[in-house]
């Protein structure tokens, strides 16, 4: 819309730069082109504003399949005014000099152009395309043939408009055929995640059962290794007992011997310490069995006092002194 000033019966109008502004005066063309600022008056001025920018418009209509399936059709189309003169001459762009405002609706105008003829052409290619058919590639020979039916018609170069782009945006059947529709498809998807999760579990178990066998196996082979640990310990306890047997043999032998050697050779100087005591004795008493008895007494009484304690003092008294004396005569 124009921003329109009002000074003293003036009005001063400053259009934007995507506005084509035509300002006829009595008649005649004043102004022509977009983004324009001019002042003019209102009672001789006749204005009219025409958007030269793109503009999409979104429709949604209703369509049949061959096979009498309700589909809706979502749409876009983008198009634009290439010819603001003749867009003006046809459809009523006029604005109001005093608010700017446009005095009729010329862009719902085109839009119902746009969108009964881009229905016309939709509606033909679905009517001879099945339900699951439109559903698989309708977008895309909708969209070609609406485009291709758009440029061919006669109607928008003659109203000025020129087509940019055209987007279909989804085919849709009824709620009631899209859920019957769906269900083999959500059927499958589901069969298929329950063979996944059957193998996922099919895997699972394979996988505990090899661990178990491995569990399993590492079980045995340790027990193995155990009884074999064992049997070894076993023969190292034989080995070594009977080693520590030899060697207490061996030990007890040698001091068998060593004894019987020290039993020996005590025995011999024993037999020897005995022969030279008995060839003593017997030297000792050749030796004796010459002398004279008195001799022999004095060298008894000579041992005798050898063995007796000491004595410091000896008292003699008469009568031991006289019986002495008698024996000694007696013995003379």
């Amino acid at each position: 819309m124009a921003d329109i000033t009002r000074r003293l019966g003036w009005r001063h109008l400053r259009g934007a730069p995507t506005a084509h502004i035509r300002h006829h005066r009595s008649g005649t063309l004043v102004h022509d082109g977009p983004g324009l600022s001019f002042w003019f008056r209102s009672l001789t001025a006749a204005l009219s504003e025409v958007p030269v920018d793109d503009r999409e418009l979104a429709m949604t209509f209703h369509a049949r399949t061959a096979d009498f399936q309700d589909v809706a059709v979502q749409a876009t189309v983008t198009y634009r005014v290439s010819d603001p003169a003749v867009a003006a001459a046809r459809l009523d762009f006029s604005i109001d000099p005093d608010t700017g405002a446009w005095r009729g609706a010329p862009l719902e105008q085109l839009g119902t152009l746009l969108t009964e003829t881009a229905q016309q052409h939709a509606l033909d290619v679905l009517a001879r395309t099945p339900l699951a058919e439109a559903l698989v590639d309708g977008v895309t020979s909708v969209r070609e043939r609406v485009a291709a039916g758009l440029a061919a018609e006669p109607r928008l170069p003659a109203t000025g408009i020129e087509i940019v782009a055209v987007r279909v945006v989804a085919l849709r059947p009824e709620p009631e055929v899209e859920r019957a529709l769906r269900t083999p498809a959500r059927e499958q998807i589901q069969q298929e995640a329950d063979r996944a999760t059957y193998e996922r579990r099919a895997v699972a178990v394979e996988r505990e059962r090899t661990i178990a066998e491995n569990e399993l196996a590492s079980k045995i082979e340790l027990a193995r290794r155990e009884e074999q640990l064992v049997d070894q310990r076993g023969t190292n306890a034989r080995r070594e007992a009977e080693e520590n047997a030899a060697a207490d043999k061996v030990r007890a032998e040698a001091e068998a011997t060593r004894t019987v050697r020290l039993a020996r050779a005590e025995a011999e100087a024993a037999r020897e310490v005995g022969e030279a005591r008995a060839e003593a004795q017997a030297a000792w008493l050749r030796v004796h069995a010459d002398v004279d008895v008195t001799t022999l007494h004095a060298l008894t009484g000579t041992r005798l006092a050898e063995n007796l304690p000491r004595i410091d003092s000896l008292t003699v008294s008469p009568d031991v002194l006289t019986g002495l004396l008698a024996k000694l005569g007696a013995s003379q």
